[in-house]
C-alpha cells in the first residue's frame, strides 16, 4: 500500500531554487507540459498543488531531491 505524504511543500524553496539555477518558469512549465507559464506559476504561489509526477520532474529540473522540496 502507498503510503501519502503530509507534509506541506516548502514553494519558497523550490522558488530559491529555480533561480539559484536561472531557470525561468516558462522553461519547467514546458517541461511539465503546461501551455501557460502561469500554470506553473500557480505551484510556486502555492495555488495549485504540485502533483508527485510533475514534483519527480521539477527535481530532475532542478538538479536536487525530492526532498528539498519538503519544510
Amino acid at each position: 500500500m502507498k503510503t501519502i505524504d503530509s507534509r506541506k511543500i516548502n514553494t519558497a524553496k523550490i522558488r530559491e531554487l529555480r533561480l539559484e539555477r536561472g531557470i525561468t518558469q516558462a522553461f519547467i512549465a514546458r517541461k511539465m507540459g503546461y501551455k501557460y507559464t502561469s500554470s506553473y506559476s500557480n505551484i510556486e504561489k502555492g495555488s495549485v498543488r504540485l502533483s508527485h509526477k510533475n514534483a519527480v520532474i521539477l527535481s530532475e529540473v532542478l538538479m536536487c531531491d525530492l526532498k528539498c522540496f519538503y519544510e
